[in-house]
């Protein structure tokens, strides 16, 4: 600091530990740039695990570092690094489904190399290789003026209709348009032409990886304090085995952007997300269920109103036009889901397989709305009755695990719900990435199920069990969300008043 500053009116600076340049007792001349993040949370004083492994590297953050003036190694580029990776690896383990061979008697033409079950024994199945011929997107589709909620087809005497909300299926129209257009250009300027389905799943899987960054960007802005704690989002094995599975990181996506909006009091922006959300998979519309909790705690039902009033305007703007045009189709998905029977991972099936008893579609379909009541019922008396300002991921994850551990299909794909969640809203890494990688690794007795009984490496029974014993381990993080929400809260020193409010409450 210049020896002729006046201690009077001392320099502003945007560290939050230091009120003014005045207060610093130094032997030199300070840094121009007096920034420094020491409000941050640093891992390797926190994390036990973490500690251990920085021992490698020197050891942990020292205690007179200057921590956030890295202008090129910021953590979220660094998480960023890590998630690309992450992705790549994802896309590797989907490659095996896109591979192509030679079609018997007709030379030069190509098609995909599903033979002997090849999707299955090699784990590399994707709802979006298998839906694509399946939904009609083809280019011989597309030229005839397919359309997903317009096109109808057929199957065992049945119409059939594009059975995903409204969003998700604008998503795959528009990548099919797009895989159509690249696959004419690389024709015309004389470029090899891979298969119409490779370049849709390529496509798509550019489009996904870009939305799960997104994610990234969004939960790393609502946790400003602990930015590394994203990077087990980052690092998750359900992004390594199932980001590409499906369309499942678009509701991610926005539920993420959702929460962040939230954090910045952005509450019509944050009803937008919502509803883009909802017209994408039914879990974002929990949302409304959590912050409409918390907002009657704060006594703010006014923001709880404009964050519904947004949220229905945006999903009601995306659906009713479809709804009024195509009403048989915009309404398959719901209908789909109605009548099906019990998945495979669903309670209802563990219960049949332990005692035999079988319920019919209809009654599954009234028990999951019975329950899911309950559950939402059970979710508000702890919000309502909790010691400590409930969080928003904390009641996002009672609520979007409870609709999977009572709902009648949990596809191993839409765990990934669960992972951004569950980092925000449980401090134990180790436990989180133990419980991950259990789930991920689901992903094997679950193909096992689809082999025919000469390529089964694995009892059906084997899957079951281990089904069973994910659903335990999901209730069990349940379990502890509710505990630090009931237990006392313990007398401390009165924080500062910036940090009375967590931009996650």
């Amino acid at each position: 600091m210049d020896s002729t500053s006046s201690p009077s009116e001392p320099e502003p600076t945007a560290s939050a530990g230091l009120d003014s340049a005045a207060d610093v007792d130094s032997p030199a001349p300070l840094c121009d740039d007096r920034r420094l993040a020491t409000d941050r949370v640093l891992p390797s004083w926190t994390e036990p695990m973490i500690t251990q492994l920085s021992t490698s590297i020197g050891g942990p953050v020292g205690v007179h570092a200057a921590v956030g003036r890295s202008r090129h190694w910021t953590p979220l580029r660094v998480v960023f690094l890590i998630a690309l990776a992450v992705l790549a690896l994802g896309w590797f383990g989907k490659a095996g489904c896109i591979q192509q061979t030679t079609v018997d008697g007709q030379p030069g033409q190509s098609r995909l190399d599903w033979d002997d079950q090849r999707q299955f024994y090699g784990l590399c199945y994707s709802n979006i290789v298998a839906g694509y011929s399946e939904n009609r997107l083809t280019p011989h589709d597309l030229a005839e003026g397919a359309a997903p909620y317009r096109t109808f087809w057929n199957t065992d005497g049945e119409k059939k209709y594009l059975e995903e909300p409204v969003v998700t299926g604008a998503f795959m129209y528009v990548v099919a348009q797009a895989s159509r257009g690249w696959g004419s250009l690389t024709e015309a300027i004389g470029l090899p032409r891979a298969l119409d389905v490779v370049n849709y799943f390529n496509i798509a899987a550019v489009l996904l990886a870009l939305g799960w960054l997104i994610a990234i960007w969004a939960t790393m802005r609502t946790r400003r304090r602990d930015p590394w704690v994203v990077a087990l989002i980052a690092v998750s094995p359900l992004v390594l085995v199932h980001a590409f599975t499906a369309f499942e990181v678009l509701p991610v996506m926005f539920t993420a952007l959702a929460m962040y909006a939230w954090s910045r009091d952005r509450m019509k922006l944050t009803g937008l997300f919502i509803g883009l959300g909802a017209a994408t998979a039914f879990y974002p519309v929990l949302l409304l269920v959590a912050i409409g909790l918390l907002c009657v705690r704060e006594r703010r039902v006014r923001d709880s109103l404009v964050v519904a009033a947004a949220a229905v305007l945006s999903w009601a703007v995306i659906n009713i036009p479809v709804a009024v045009i195509y009403p048989s189709g915009w309404g398959a998905w719901f209908t789909a889901w109605r009548d099906a029977a019990a998945g495979p991972d669903s309670v209802y099936r563990l219960i049949t397989q332990m005692t035999g008893w079988e319920p019919s579609a209809v009654l599954v379909t009234a028990l999951v709305f019975a329950l899911m009541i309950a559950v939402v019922a059970g979710v508000t008396y702890l919000a309502m009755r909790s010691p400590r300002e409930p969080r928003l991921p904390a009641l996002m994850f009672l609520l979007v695990a409870g609709a999977l551990l009572i709902g009648k299909d949990w596809r191993p794909e839409t765990s990934l719900w669960l992972v951004p969640l569950a980092v925000l809203a449980i401090p134990h890494r180790r436990v989180l990435l133990a419980w991950m990688t259990f789930d991920a690794l689901l992903w094997v007795p679950r193909m096992a199920l689809f082999l025919e009984p000469d390529r089964k490496w694995l009892p059906v029974e084997f899957f079951y069990i281990v089904s069973a014993a994910r659903w335990l381990m999901v209730a069990g993080l349940c379990a502890y969300v509710v505990w630090e929400m009931a237990k006392p809260v313990l007398v401390r020193p009165a924080p500062a008043q910036h940090l009375l409010r967590s931009p996650a409450g």
